[in-house]
């Protein structure tokens, strides 16, 4: 779709930072002695391997692949995960504190009584991972993962995911346009205008009148272009920054902002 194409290309203009290649010898101590603090991982392949109660602290770890391995109880503070795939990985009473976990993937992790920072998922996917305290999971990090669903095309969990982000932070106007865009994309026009609606009203209060016009504008003409396009379906999103750019040239950049990583 034209949306999501659009905010992939976007996604994609940054680049991790270069990292010093694994040490083998680093990477022979980790799986025979599970003691390696500090030691040079990056780009490691540790698929399935069982490190549990190893000592990791400060380890480089970037765009290491820890796939499903067993890292319950390890020690992991101060670690550079960076772009690291931990993806069903079991992580129980793990020590991530101080941890740097940019664009790391937790999908399908257990995190079940790890130690992580406040706001530590902001920037990471943690979509499907069991036992993440509800303190940890700030707006930053609920807005991030409804963006991640509503690349997939998963509307509904996006709609769930922003519907979180406003409980934390009502206030944040963006969130309020993501929640309109996928509800829209499920062929609610009513509930997508609303909220379209309240999100201008917040950037008229926060001193922005001219997004506040477009978003009300678009909220009032919003079941227009999908009555003629789509008859009782979806893609009322795409009908926004598609027929509705011809009245409300400017809304396509508030929507794309809107469905893009806010940064903690």
């Amino acid at each position: 779709m034209p949306l999501r194409g659009c905010l992939l290309s976007i996604l994609l203009l940054g680049a991790p930072v270069a990292a010093q290649p694994t040490d083998p010898g680093d990477l022979i101590r980790v799986l025979q002695q599970r003691h390696c603090p500090d030691c040079r991982l990056a780009d490691a392949d540790l698929v399935h391997a069982d490190l549990r109660d190893a000592q990791l602290a400060g380890a480089r770890l970037q765009r290491a692949n820890l796939g499903e391995a067993r890292l319950d109880g390890a020690d992991l503070s101060s670690s550079d995960l960076s772009f690291t795939s931990l993806r069903g990985a079991s992580l129980r009473g793990a020590d991530l504190r101080g941890s740097r976990l940019y664009g790391t993937d937790l999908r399908h992790a257990d995190l079940s009584g790890a130690r992580l920072d406040v706001g530590a998922l902001d920037q990471s996917h943690w979509q499907g991972a069991q036992g993440i305290d509800r303190g940890i999971r700030s707006h930053a990090s609920l807005h991030n993962a409804g963006v991640d669903a509503a690349l997939s095309g998963r509307w509904i969990e996006a709609e769930q995911l922003f519907s979180a982000a406003i409980l934390q932070d009502p206030q944040e106007a963006l969130s309020w346009v993501a929640r309109g865009l996928s509800r829209g994309e499920q062929g609610k026009p009513d509930l997508a205008g609303r909220d379209l609606a309240h999100a201008g009203v917040l950037f008229e209060q926060q001193g922005d009148p001219i997004k506040a016009d477009q978003l009300k504008r678009a909220s009032s003409r919003v079941q227009e272009p999908v009555a003629a396009a789509t008859p009782a379906g979806n893609g009322l999103g795409s009908a926004l920054l598609g027929s509705m750019l011809s009245t409300v040239q400017t809304l396509a950049p508030i929507a794309l902002k809107a469905l893009m990583p806010i940064l903690p």
